[in-house]
């Protein structure tokens, strides 16, 4: 019977700091490299899901994740390459995260992960 090493956590954070983990977590585990100014700018999109781009990039630049608003769209345009972000619309496209990363923005959360790191040895 193999013995399984248990190492629980448990943490009260701010709803921001939970949709940075979701983000992270997802991240990591497709093996995609963010930055933390992707990492708030992905988090600010989250809370302002099916926003008009220019509207956000005004609004993270605004909020200094963004030195302007020519970087924001920058970063929206590598974020869709990595399918973190979704491009709505025509000639006023709205932005939106992928909902393949599953970020729950509202209300009360819990993560509960689940993870068995597997030693695999060979014989």
């Amino acid at each position: 019977m193999a013995i399984v090493k248990k190492v629980g956590k448990k943490v009260k954070v701010s709803i921001e700091e939970t949709i940075k983990y979701q983000i992270i977590t997802y991240c990591f585990f497709k093996k995609i490299h963010i930055s933390k100014s992707d990492l708030a700018f992905l988090a600010e999109l989250s809370k302002n899901d099916g926003i008009e781009l220019t509207m956000f990039c005004n609004l993270v630049a605004e909020k200094q994740i963004f030195k302007s608003t020519q970087s924001a769209r920058n970063a929206v345009t590598k974020a869709e390459k990595k399918n973190l972000v979704v491009k709505n619309g025509g000639n006023r496209k709205t932005i939106s995260i992928s909902k393949d990363i599953n970020v729950q923005t509202k209300g009360l959360v819990l993560l509960d992960f689940k993870i068995l790191g597997n030693e695999t040895k060979e014989a």
